[in-house]
C-alpha cells in the first residue's frame, strides 16, 4: 500500500507551484499541481489528496472560494493550508474563516513550508497530545445538549439530526472541548492541543475557531448554551457530555 503523501498544490504562478513541487516531491511527497479551481477540481474526481496548498490570491474563483467550496463538499475533512499575501491579517481571518487549518504568508521558505505540511499532516492523522477517549472502543457518539457528535464517521447533528458539516480543524477543536468539558482551557492549550504549536502575541487564530465553531452550534456569543468565554484565562465547554455506545446484539 503506498504510504507516500500526496500534497495537491493550488497557485496560479507556476514558478512557485514547481518551486514547491520539485522541494515537496526531494522530501518524498507526490504532488499535483493546479493552476485554477477548474484544474483543482480535475485531481480531485481521480481521489482526494492527503493535503491541500492553497493560494489565496488568484484570478476568477480565489482561495477563499475554493476553500468555501471544498469544505460544503465530499472532501471537507481534507487539510488545508492557505497562502496569503503579505502576512495581511485580514487575510488570515477570512482564510480560517472559510475552514483553512493553516495558513503562511508569502513571501516563504520552502522548508517551513514543508515543516507546516508535515504538522498539519500529523494532526489530521491523530488524536492531538494529551487527548484520551475515555469511553471504550464501541462509543461511537457524543451527546450535549439536543446534539450528537459521531466520533466514527465525524459528523456533527443537530436537535433535529441532520448533519452540519465540520472542517478538520473545527472538529478536533470540538472533540478537545467534548474530551474536556467543564474544565478552562487557555488559547496557549488549545491552539497546541488543535494545531501543535504556541501562539504568539498577535495570534486570533483559535478566537477564530470558537466563534467558528460557535456559528455550527448555534451559540451565542452574548448568552452562550455550550462555549464560555473567560476573560484573561480562555474557554470553557459548560455543558455536560454523554458517551453512547452501540446497542449491545
Amino acid at each position: 500500500m503506498d504510504t507516500t503523501d500526496h500534497v495537491l498544490i493550488v497557485d496560479d504562478d507556476r514558478g512557485i507551484r514547481e518551486l514547491i513541487a520539485g522541494y515537496l516531491e526531494k522530501n518524498g511527497m507526490r504532488v499535483s499541481l493546479a493552476a485554477n479551481g477548474r484544474q483543482m477540481r480535475t485531481v480531485l474526481e481521480a481521489g482526494a489528496p492527503d493535503l491541500i496548498v492553497l493560494d489565496l490570491m488568484m484570478p476568477g474563483e480565489d482561495g477563499l472560494a475554493l476553500c468555501r467550496e471544498l469544505r460544503a463538499s465530499r472532501f471537507r475533512t481534507v487539510p488545508v493550508l492557505m497562502l496569503t499575501a503579505l502576512n495581511e491579517e485580514a487575510d488570515r481571518i477570512l482564510g480560517l474563516e472559510m475552514g483553512a487549518d493553516d495558513y503562511l504568508p508569502k513571501p516563504f521558505a520552502v522548508r517551513e513550508l514543508l515543516a507546516r505540511i508535515r504538522a498539519v499532516l500529523r494532526r489530521a492523522r491523530m488524536l492531538p497530545p494529551g487527548m484520551q477517549v475515555q469511553e471504550s472502543a464501541q462509543t461511537q457518539m457524543l451527546e450535549f445538549g439536543d446534539w450528537r457528535l459521531d466520533t466514527t464517521a465525524r459528523h456533527l447533528l443537530d436537535p433535529e439530526g441532520t448533519m452540519v458539516a465540520l472542517s478538520g480543524a473545527e472538529y478536533r477543536l470540538l472533540r478537545v472541548f467534548l474530551d474536556h468539558p467543564q474544565r478552562v482551557l487557555t488559547r496557549d492549550q488549545l491552539l497546541n492541543l488543535t494545531q501543535g504549536r504556541q501562539s504568539d502575541q498577535f495570534d486570533r487564530s483559535i478566537d477564530l475557531m470558537v466563534s467558528r465553531l460557535r456559528q455550527r452550534l448555534r451559540d451565542v456569543a452574548r448568552e452562550p448554551r455550550y462555549i464560555k468565554t473567560l476573560r484573561s484565562e480562555g474557554y470553557v465547554f459548560s455543558a455536560a457530555v454523554n458517551a453512547i455506545g452501540e446497542d449491545p446484539q
